[in-house]
């Protein structure tokens, strides 16, 4: 079944649409998301962005 608040913000956003600076923000978010995301595919992810377990190693 199809969702009904979706249906009520797509018309609330028809009759009031977003400003041009916040579709910008909202569109570079999802491009530098999917830059991200596209980098860790094909390259991996960065060694210096992994976290490291601790635990064990007498670390506390």
């Amino acid at each position: 079944m199809f969702p009904f608040n979706w249906l009520l913000r797509a018309v609330g956003w028809a009759r009031n649409p977003p400003s041009a600076k916040r579709v910008i923000l909202v569109l570079s978010v999802i491009a530098a998301a999917l830059a991200l995301g596209i980098y860790e595919y094909f390259l991996g992810w960065p060694e210096a962005l992994t976290v490291e377990n601790f635990r064990g190693r007498g670390w506390r």
